[in-house]
């Protein structure tokens, strides 16, 4: 048995709009043998838009009943069938979202028109129900009301029935099929060919444009989570209704994957990304003088026209590159303001500040170690991040020449990384943002045996290992 249904909404998620009239037809797969119909009051105003568009107005719905008064019947109506609609993940997550609130669970098996009528009349310009009726030649009486829009849904789907010789929708009903939770404009084989790999993914919409950017550890398994969740909220219907198309791109390592992820969404600013999209670094370390001479270390946040040691994005990384510094040339912790109080220098407690918070150093001595201080943080380490590749025949290797970002690529299994220039030819330059750096720093940190690093002259040079353990302090 079979529950094609309709519904009229006051916006376009369950998560936060109601139901403002709603059409089931129970058919057994001849005929309809059931009809159910009613207006809904969804204790909500209808947007003047919505109501242009479907003819129902405030008014109408004023003395309607609540969702919750005709509730049982729906579930009725609807348990233990098969439920089919027009873009059926839509009506869907609105009936089941508010059956839930209700106190009624709906688990059917589920059938979208829009995706049968894609495999079974291929071809069609458009699958839209008004030009798909448009163009099986099916009159729709009452469009945009739940009950016409039933009556032509109705129609395709027995022309479903009739012309369904390669037997999809027997094929769409089985439990390993995805057909159900797919957006309505994605062809299966789409999410068929993603790969159990690391790398990112892309969502196109109608035109090809990328809509959204994801990285995942799996592909195939983090692109079914987007769609397989039952949440009824704006991001997951935008998914359903403006997702047309999956492709992807393979990386080595999960690490490949965010730094191409970050690098795509600042090149092609997706519309349904919203991370990333304002991320840069926040904070800075300053040097100054102060009144008596003696250079100081402050943090504060980055503005224009400002020239910071060097930069991050988190405090809790300014503090600790600054607790190190303090340590490693002998700073005044007083005049790094990392002690604030009146009290007793800790620093020349423990024997590392010399008494320049109390004049008892000179200014040339102890700025000589700021500056000092200051050339480690510009003077970055040049080193290779080298990990797992595509393929037995490769490894993956991320570069970082003199602190920056230079890129990433794929070496041979049994290359030895001794020279950079040779090196940079197997690698793809990427710009560099804020993100990466982080990113890129914090891993090296967190797995210090992927890393060989390298000074200029490309031999190994294990000293300047000393210059990233501040993100792992």
């Amino acid at each position: 048995m079979y529950a094609i249904v309709d519904i009229e909404t006051t916006g376009s998620y369950a998560a936060a709009n109601g139901i403002t009239e709603i059409s089931i037809h129970v058919h057994d797969g001849n005929t309809v043998i059931e009809k159910f119909e009613s207006l809904i009051n969804p204790r909500q105003p209808i947007p003047y838009y919505i109501q242009a568009m479907t003819g129902i107005n405030d008014k109408m719905v004023a003395n309607a009943p609540t969702f919750e008064m005709i509730a049982e019947k729906i579930h009725t109506l609807l348990h233990d069938k098969i439920f089919i609609a027009h873009n059926v993940n839509f009506d869907y997550s609105f009936i089941n979202a508010h059956l839930k609130e209700c106190g009624f669970d709906l688990n059917s098996k589920k059938l979208c028109t829009v995706r049968l009528s894609r495999k079974i009349f291929p071809g069609f310009p458009s699958y839209s129900l008004g030009r798909l009726c448009q163009s099986l030649g099916i009159t729709i009486n009452d469009r945009h009301r739940a009950g016409g829009d039933t009556e032509a849904t109705v129609k395709v789907f027995e022309l479903l029935l009739q012309h369904d010789k390669e037997q999809h929708i027997q094929k769409s009903l089985q439990r390993n099929s995805k057909e159900a939770i797919l957006p309505p404009n994605v062809p299966k084989e789409h999410f068929n060919k993603l790969p159990y790999t690391p790398g990112i993914y892309y969502f196109h919409n109608e035109k090809g444009k990328v809509v959204y950017v994801g990285k995942a550890n799996n592909i195939r398994y983090r692109v079914n989570s987007h769609f397989s969740n039952n949440s009824e909220s704006r991001q997951k219907q935008n998914f359903m209704q403006h997702v047309h198309a999956i492709s992807y791109q393979t990386c080595g390592t999960e690490l490949m994957s965010c730094i191409l992820e970050s690098t795509e969404i600042k090149k092609r600013w997706p519309v349904f990304n919203s991370s990333q999209k304002r991320w840069e670094d926040v904070y800075g370390i300053f040097s100054y003088e102060d009144q008596n001479g003696y250079q100081r270390l402050a943090i504060d946040k980055n503005r224009k026209r400002l020239h910071p040691v060097y930069t991050f994005h988190y405090l809790v990384d300014g503090h600790a590159i600054i607790r190190k510094l303090i340590k490693d040339f002998n700073l005044c912790p007083k005049l790094c303001f990392l002690q604030k109080d009146t009290g007793p220098c800790e620093g020349m407690n423990e024997g590392y500040c010399y008494g320049a918070c109390k004049q008892k150093e000179t200014a040339a001595s102890y700025n000589e170690r700021v500056k000092k201080a200051c050339d480690s943080l510009r003077a970055q380490p040049s080193f290779a991040i080298v990990d797992k590749g595509l393929n037995d025949e490769d490894k993956s290797c991320i570069l970082v020449w003199e602190g920056t970002f230079y890129g990433m690529g794929y070496i041979p299994a049994d290359a030895q990384i001794t020279n950079p220039d040779s090196l940079k030819e197997y690698l793809t330059t990427y710009k560099e943002n804020s993100f990466i750096r982080n990113l890129v720093n914090g891993y090296a940190a967190r797995f210090p045996s992927k890393i060989i690093y390298l000074n200029n002259a490309g031999e190994i040079n294990p000293a300047t290992e000393n210059l990233l353990q501040w993100a792992s302090d």
